[in-house]
């Protein structure tokens, strides 16, 4: 796969912890979807991520890899449109973290924000291990090992892709300088025609000698419409660009998600942890429940109080879900104490419920056919590690243990 390839190729996963909400669809699972029809997408249950808060307690692992991926394939996930597959059954996950643990800093791994930050919010838990150090290392493994041009995060978790670029970053700096790599790249720009030999030496020449990142892109460019170069040479002129070898592992980049942020039911972030959320294909009665006991605007102690939207839980789930007529209506009815908070609620069960109508009609199949589920994970993670194996026969072969 050449780096002009890569740029086509999505990767996420996600951890088995459970049932997913509406936290989890608004915040990743709508971008998955859409994604899957704009490239080419790999999604992944990162069941061995789960072991790094939770090596002692792993008899939940394989039912909640079978929820999570029924609930994805609720959501609209479609196993014709991206590839879906377990973590631990491409061990090309593994090997690759282990060969990239050899080559990464400590202090790297150590400065990755989310460190410090979750030893401090998981202070119950025995976290002095080299598996939860060492796990953003996987995580740039997970990217790296199908050499994706783009990984959808939420802000919080670019540094960690920053990480993936910085290791791929050094990877290639330490094994593609191969012997004779110059002029094997110097004998491949021959190959591109006197025209584009010219122009792609001018942009190299414009990129080293002043910065000039627009003429970076467009030797890019030039190489990515290139037909007659094998993909070593390829490779090869990617890398001689920027003054370094050979592209072994391409660096992605972050499609950061601007997802909003989804209330729970006391007004706090929906979580898990605080026991506050709306399942993704609860039943209609059960989301009427939730929704009409959810706290709203405290100012609104009597239905002839007048409330503030801004500070309603259930009016920010108005935003995922309402027009702007409804939007319009529900706003000017709290300020008004014209409608009471359960007239509020109203269309938002109804909209609620026929959402996750669609999303219990999808995964009635699944449900009642886990084999289903199983063979589209089988299938998922073999096309998955064929891809694994390229990758990882380049990486072998450019360290020398072929």
């Amino acid at each position: 796969m050449s780096s002009s390839d890569s740029a086509t190729r999505v990767v996420s996963g996600m951890r088995p912890t459970g049932r997913l909400h509406l936290g989890h669809y608004h915040g990743v699972l709508k971008n998955w979807v859409r994604l899957q029809y704009e490239f080419d997408c790999y999604f992944f249950v990162a069941d061995w991520h789960a072991l790094t808060t939770a090596y002692d307690n792993t008899g939940s692992i394989t039912g909640h890899t079978f929820d999570v991926v029924v609930d994805w394939l609720a959501a609209g996930l479609n196993p014709g449109s991206s590839t879906i597959f377990v973590q631990s059954r491409v061990p090309e996950h593994a090997e690759l973290h282990l060969l990239l643990s050899m080559i990464t800093p400590l202090a790297w791994l150590e400065r990755v924000p989310s460190y410090k930050d979750q030893q401090q919010k998981l202070g119950d838990k025995d976290l002095a291990t080299y598996g939860f150090l060492g796990y953003p290392l996987l995580q740039a493994a997970d990217i790296l090992i199908y050499r994706a041009g783009h990984v959808p995060v939420g802000a919080d978790q670019v540094a960690h892709v920053e990480l993936t670029r910085e290791v791929a970053r050094r990877f290639n700096h330490i094994y593609g300088k191969e012997p004779g790599f110059e002029e094997m790249a110097e004998a491949a720009i021959t190959k591109l025609g006197k025209k584009n030999a010219r122009l792609y030496k001018e942009s190299r020449r414009a990129y080293l000698e002043q910065g000039d990142a627009e003429a970076l892109e467009r030797a890019r460019a030039l190489l990515s419409g290139q037909q007659n170069l094998s993909i070593g040479d390829t490779e090869r002129l990617y890398g001689y660009l920027e003054g370094g070898g050979r592209i072994i592992l391409s660096e992605p980049h972050a499609l950061v998600n601007e997802a909003a942020r989804v209330p729970g039911l006391d007004g706090e972030k929906m979580s898990k942890s605080y026991n506050n959320t709306i399942q993704l294909r609860e039943e209609p009665e059960v989301v009427e429940e939730k929704i009409r006991t959810m706290k709203t605007d405290p100012a609104r102690a009597r239905r002839k109080d007048p409330g503030n939207p801004d500070n309603c839980p259930v009016f920010a789930l108005h935003q995922l879900y309402s027009s702007k007529d409804l939007l319009a209506w529900s706003s000017e009815g709290c300020r008004s104490a014209s409608i009471g908070c359960l007239d509020c609620k109203k269309p938002l069960i109804d909209a609620v419920n026929a959402e996750q109508a669609q999303m219990r009609q999808r995964a009635a199949q699944f449900e009642d056919d886990p084999d289903l589920v199983n063979s589209i994970l089988q299938e998922g993670s073999e096309t998955a590690r064929a891809v694994a194996r390229e990758t990882l026969e380049d990486v072998r072969e450019a360290i020398g243990i072929a």
